[in-house]
């Protein structure tokens, strides 16, 4: 099988390898609030009762949203999946509402309508996501496709999983963004498994990537828990993008430390996989190498960990005080209502 070739590399050699320092603390920061965000609302919340319905968290994939997020400008647009609670962050979106959310809340992103991550923000340009995974992915070629005839200077991102790409509607996505040439990154967090099927027995080719050629767009493999490498490409084909070439498909490679769901023990995961990729963790890779480079120091990793601690004790205090919705407000934004 060939290889897959990165065209990024040669016409965008002029982009630093790495960014500045300023982001690279910030990068570890949102990682950091994302996995304890994920635990609470997963291993306390959830558990207590306090969270009802499906609960699904990206533990050990956190570099993926936040590297590719990171960078964006404000008026670029995220189409993000179910694991990817960093980009709803970095987006702007509050810990207090990402908590009213989950516990059904009327100060939650859908006003206690739902109570997981089906929500989305066009304050923030952030596009709701449903169950039908890879929906988000036309979706997202039609808000480029608004961009180019525009002539606005706007990206969007889009993230799916590995199940997503052998759906219909995201090849269709795909097709669509290379023929018109829409400024879209679409990123796979490639985790592995989809719910419960195992990379090898959904698909045929060895590689996400793989498919890239065969829609005419640039093609990219990188290691989905090196959150420098997830930035690296994604400002390269950000910059591609923006650049009017037309899409492009970056795969991460990961491993979902978890089962699907919080209902899902993952039995069906081999444990010797949960060992390889434990030493591999995303978090504690950035945090090596910061304090390798003298970036940042183990008192300092200490005193961010507690910071982010007393954060989301705030935010679950405060939502947990929030009212629900009024019987009549589930009519409330179902239907168009003349003004």
């Amino acid at each position: 099988m060939t290889k897959t070739v990165d065209p990024h590399t040669l016409a965008m050699a002029h982009l630093p390898a790495l960014p500045p320092r300023e982001t690279q603390l910030k990068i570890l920061y949102y990682m950091k609030v994302v996995r304890e965000l994920e635990n609470r609302i997963e291993r306390k919340l959830y558990r207590q009762g306090k969270i009802l319905g499906g609960v699904y968290v990206g533990r050990g994939q956190e570099a993926i949203a936040v590297g590719s997020c990171i960078d964006l400008r404000e008026d670029d647009v995220v189409c993000p999946s179910h694991r990817d609670m960093g980009a709803f962050l970095i987006r702007g979106m509050s810990l207090r509402t990402i908590f009213a959310q989950y516990m059904g809340r009327k100060t939650g992103a859908t006003k206690g309508k739902d109570s997981n991550m089906h929500m989305g923000s066009l304050e923030h340009n952030l596009i709701a996501f449903i169950s039908m995974l890879g929906d988000n992915v036309p979706v997202a070629a039609g808000i480029g496709l608004s961009f180019k005839m525009r002539g606005q200077d706007r990206v969007v991102v889009c993230s799916f999983g590995d199940g997503a790409t052998s759906r219909g509607d995201w090849h269709e996505g795909l097709n669509m963004a290379s023929v018109l040439k829409c400024p879209v990154v679409f990123i796979c967090n490639n985790n592995q498994y989809a719910y419960s099927t195992p990379l090898e027995r959904q698909m045929a080719v060895e590689n996400v990537a793989d498919r890239a050629p065969a829609y005419g767009m640039p093609g990219e493999i990188v290691d989905g828990n090196d959150v420098l490498a997830v930035w690296n490409a994604s400002q390269r084909a950000i910059e591609y993008a923006r650049g009017g070439n037309g899409p492009s498909l970056i795969e991460c490679k990961t491993f979902r430390m978890t089962g699907h769901s919080a209902h899902d023990d993952a039995s069906y995961v081999p444990q010797e996989l949960f060992e390889y990729w434990e030493t591999r963790d995303p978090i504690r890779r950035l945090e090596r190498t910061l304090v390798q480079q003298s970036i940042f120091s183990d008192a300092g990793i200490a005193e961010m960990d507690k910071g982010i601690h007393a954060e989301i004790d705030e935010a679950i205090a405060i939502a947990e005080k929030d009212p629900y919705p009024e019987p009549e407000d589930c009519l409330r934004d179902v239907y168009f209502e003349e003004q």
